[in-house]
C-alpha cells in the first residue's frame, strides 16, 4: 500500500511512538509536506498560535549536547508544571504499565537504576532521530486553550508522519529544558515551550520499537447521553 493512500483509520491505529531511529536525514520536501499537513490543524478562534522550530544536522547535535549538559547540571527550566507523582492511582497505573512494557522490551529491570537513567537520557539525544520539532506557544491567559491548540497541531503532525511512512515521538521531557532550547536556538523568552517531537525513519528492527501499549476500552472514557 502506498504510504499516502492509507485510510485514516489505518493511519490513526498504526501511529506509535518510536524510540529508535535510523540516522538517515529526511529530504527537505518531505519535511515540508508534513509541516503543510500539520498547518491544517484546528485552533481556538483560528489563532494558529504554534511556533515550530525544526532542528537538524549540526545544530541538532549541538542542541543534544547542550541538553545533556543541562541534565548533568540538574538545570531544569520547564515553562509549565509537571509532576508524575501527583497522578491519581488510575492514571499512575496506566503510566506504570506503559513504562514497564518499554523497559521490559529493552531488558532493563526495575532494580537497574543506572540502566533506567541511561534509557531516560536517550530522550535528550532525540532517540537518535535526525530531526526534532520544538512546539512553542505564546502565553495567553491561563494558556489552557493555547496548549490544546498545540496538542491538536502535534497530533496532526504525528499523523502526517505516519501517513508518509515516517515515525515520531512526542517528548514531554524536552520541555523540562525550555531555557536551554531557547538559548541554543535564539528564541525569545515570551514564547513558551510545551514539548518536542523527534522524527525520521524508525529503526523497525529495534526492540524498543516493538511495543504496543494499547488503549483503554471506550466504556472507560466515553459516556453516551440520549
Amino acid at each position: 500500500m502506498n504510504a499516502m493512500n492509507k485510510s485514516f483509520s489505518h493511519v490513526v491505529r498504526h501511529r506509535r511512538s518510536m524510540r529508535e531511529f535510523l540516522p538517515e536525514a529526511l529530504p527537505s520536501e518531505l519535511i515540508q509536506s508534513v509541516l503543510e499537513d500539520a498547518q491544517q490543524a484546528p485552533s481556538n478562534c483560528n489563532i494558529q498560535p504554534w511556533q515550530v522550530h525544526v532542528v537538524s544536522g549540526k545544530k541538532r547535535d549541538e542542541l543534544a549536547a547542550a541538553l545533556m549538559a543541562a541534565d548533568a547540571a540538574s538545570h531544569f527550566t520547564p515553562d509549565y508544571y509537571f509532576d508524575m507523582s501527583e497522578y491519581p492511582a488510575l492514571y499512575a497505573g496506566r503510566a506504570q504499565s506503559s513504562a514497564k512494557a518499554r523497559y521490559d522490551a529493552i531488558n532493563v529491570s526495575r532494580e537497574d537504576k543506572e540502566g533506567r537513567s541511561r534509557a531516560l537520557r536517550l530522550n535528550l539525544d532525540f532517540f537518535g532521530a535526525p530531526h526534532v520539532a520544538f512546539l512553542f506557544m505564546p502565553a495567553l491567559g491561563d494558556s489552557v486553550r493555547v496548549a490544546s491548540d498545540i496538542g491538536m497541531y502535534g497530533q496532526t503532525f504525528l499523523l502526517s508522519l505516519t501517513a508518509h511512512g515516517l515515525a515520531g515521538i512526542p517528548q514531554t521531557m524536552l520541555g523540562m529544558y525550555a531555557d536551554t532550547v531557547r538559548e541554543e536556538l535564539g528564541i525569545e523568552p515570551e514564547l513558551k515551550m510545551l514539548f518536542g517531537i523527534s522524527f525520521g525513519y524508525a529503526d523497525r528492527a529495534a526492540a524498543a520499537n516493538d511495543i504496543v501499549v494499547g488503549r483503554i476500552p471506550l466504556a472507560e472514557s466515553v459516556t453516551f447521553h440520549e
